[in-house]
């Protein structure tokens, strides 16, 4: 036991800590509240609080727990709302009201509850660490699967089917070193990776329903994306369009140092969302980290952590799971700040110099693996972070170290966003370095020809770019046949393809052969207006006048079963060409 030498803000020094590690949770004065080891120096040990610190002063008590920060993984997780240390949010409240007690020690799962356990191993099993003992149907989503934990293998002695409690014996094994009893209550540090027996390349699309993001920068299922952007451009948005619509069998949103009224409507709008493939509730499928800026900010850099562990132990189970976190640069503000209170020697805008290896550490524990274990099952964990630069500056630390690692570069834009186009993600800018990777499963999966016609789409959205500059010079009179189609058609990307509203039940998500047919249909305009104009003469105002691209327009509305509206709209665009054709 030490006692308090200094007091800082979220950081205490306390002496008399000879026999503490790193990393180990400390429990500071009266109240005791929980803290972190994290500089060691002779018996002096710097310990970062995740509670407020006022009231504790030089002399208090010091008690080390020998153990590391972790995380409770069982039966129950689903649904769950934890702060940045996995406290139960909403027993907090029950216990102390809107304002959370200091020093409140609450665990992190119901330990009363009994689950239906269904053994799938058998009396005389030869098992290993990472092979299923059996399940747990936690809610009508999510088969929860109980995994040998890693360390132990041996044979089956005892198992058997029933209701159990998480603490409760489910099974005995036998072990080179006697009978091990085995719960369904999991203890895992949170700082490092779960492991895993082989990290695989990714090799199919995380499908989002958002049409700039799966048509010109895709991710890929066990991927790392940055979302960077200004106040106001969007970006928790976009995470809540991910959430609720990615391919992924889990959702760990991290709400990290955000403002309260963000995490607030996550918190109130999730619960009543129903998640698409089965029409149950999202949040049978979705754990939710709230550490807002009101909470200490010491706190924000475990709950990127707490997520990812939590993350990785589904995916042990075969999942596919994705890791929101908003955001990454708050979380690197708190490591700005408590390296400021250890006096350490500054980097780049005060930030400390190894925040690079610390958001490394983060978004490489995404990834396709072959999970330990006898079989080959295999998970994924998909990371998309947000960045908030100050000012929208990409050349601050935080995006820059960030930009360094991961291989999708969402960027949004706020002239974009000041226009009322959402998602507001710069065509221009962002860029994924998976897309040529997944050519070939978008030309598999989706239509033969889907790959060529977005790079077709995005080739038109560039030359606007250049064209534009044009015209603010002259005006747009001054371009020729070919360039006046082309600024035409690109408004058509802009605004009937690219532009998605978020809150229309309808153009909120667009599967993939919805996604080709109004990209088809855009680009079909696009040809028989070019060879209309070049090869015949046709005066590009006639083939801008048509009535039918009010139907392209509107196109985004029609229901994804609705393919017949599709038909007949290319129909109606080969007709009236036809018509000014002669």
């Amino acid at each position: 036991m030490g006692s308090v030498v200094k007091v800082s803000g979220p950081l205490i020094v306390a002496e008399g800590m000879a026999d503490s590690r790193m990393f180990d949770v400390v429990e500071v004065g009266t109240f005791g509240l929980i803290g972190e080891i994290i500089e060691l120096r002779g018996d002096k040990a710097s310990i970062q609080v995740y509670e407020e610190t006022a009231g504790v002063g030089p002399g208090d008590a010091v008690i080390s727990t020998g153990a590391p920060l972790s995380v409770s993984l069982a039966p129950g997780l689903m649904s769950g709302i934890y702060d940045g240390i996995q406290r139960p949010l909403v027993k907090l409240l029950e216990q102390s009201g809107s304002r959370i007690t200091r020093g409140v020690k609450v665990s992190p799962l119901d330990l009363d509850v009994k689950w239906a356990f269904v053994a799938t191993a058998t009396f005389g099993d030869k098992l290993q660490a990472g092979d299923e003992l059996g399940f747990v149907q936690e809610n009508e989503l999510i088969k929860h699967k109980i995994l040998l934990p890693y360390g132990v293998s041996g044979t089956v002695k005892k198992i058997a089917s029933g209701d159990f409690t998480i603490t409760e014996t489910i099974a005995e094994i036998e072990t080179e070193s006697g009978i091990k009893p085995v719960i369904m209550l999991q203890k895992c540090p949170v700082r490092k990776g779960r492991p895993y027996k082989q990290k695989l390349a990714p090799a199919a699309p995380m499908v989002t329903g958002q049409r700039v993001i799966d048509t010109f920068f895709p991710i890929a299922r066990g991927g790392a994306a940055a979302i960077p952007g200004p106040f106001g451009s969007g970006k928790t948005v976009v995470q809540h369009q991910l959430a609720k619509w990615a391919e992924a069998d889990i959702i760990v949103y991290i709400g990290c140092g955000e403002r309260g009224n963000e995490m607030t409507d996550v918190l109130n709008e999730f619960p009543e969302l129903k998640d698409p493939k089965s029409g149950e509730p999202l949040m049978k499928r979705t754990v939710l980290i709230a550490n807002t800026s009101d909470m200490p900010v010491a706190a924000r850099e475990a709950s990127i952590y707490t997520g990812i562990t939590i993350a990785e132990y589904f995916r042990d189970m075969g999942y596919n799971v994705a890791v929101m976190a908003d955001s990454s640069s708050r979380w690197a503000e708190a490591l700005r700040e408590m390296s400021g209170r250890l006096e350490e020697m500054p980097g780049e805008e005060g930030y400390p110099a190894y925040l690079s290896s610390r958001l490394a550490e983060f978004y490489e524990r995404a990834g396709v693996v072959k999970v330990i274990g006898s079989g080959d099952t295999e998970g994924s964990i998909t990371a998309i972070g947000a960045v908030s630069p100050p000012g929208g500056d990409l050349s601050e630390p935080v995006s820059q170290a960030t930009l360094r690692i991961v291989k999708v570069f969402w960027g949004l834009s706020s002239s974009l966003a000041y226009k009322r186009h959402f998602p507001a993600i710069d065509w221009l800018v962002s860029y994924s370095l998976y897309s040529e990777k997944l050519a070939n499963w978008f030309d598999t999966n989706a239509a033969a020809d889907f790959s060529s016609l977005a790079a077709k789409a995005m080739s038109i959205l560039q030359e606007e770019a250049g064209l534009a500059e044009i015209v603010r010079l002259v005006g747009a009179d001054a371009l020729g046949a070919k360039d006046k189609i082309t600024m035409d058609t690109a408004r058509m990307l802009r605004e009937d393809y690219l532009h998605q509203n978020a809150f229309d039940d309808i153009d909120t998500y667009t599967p993939l052969d919805k996604q080709y047919r109004m990209l088809k249909l855009i680009l079909s305009y696009y040809d028989s207006a070019i060879y209309a104009c070049i090869t015949l003469n046709v005066v590009p105002e006639d083939i801008m006048k048509m009535s039918v691209k009010e139907n392209i327009a509107r196109a985004k509305l029609i229901p994804t079963s609705d393919t017949a509206q599709f038909d007949a709209i290319e129909s109606e665009l080969k007709r009236q060409i036809s018509n000014i054709i002669g």
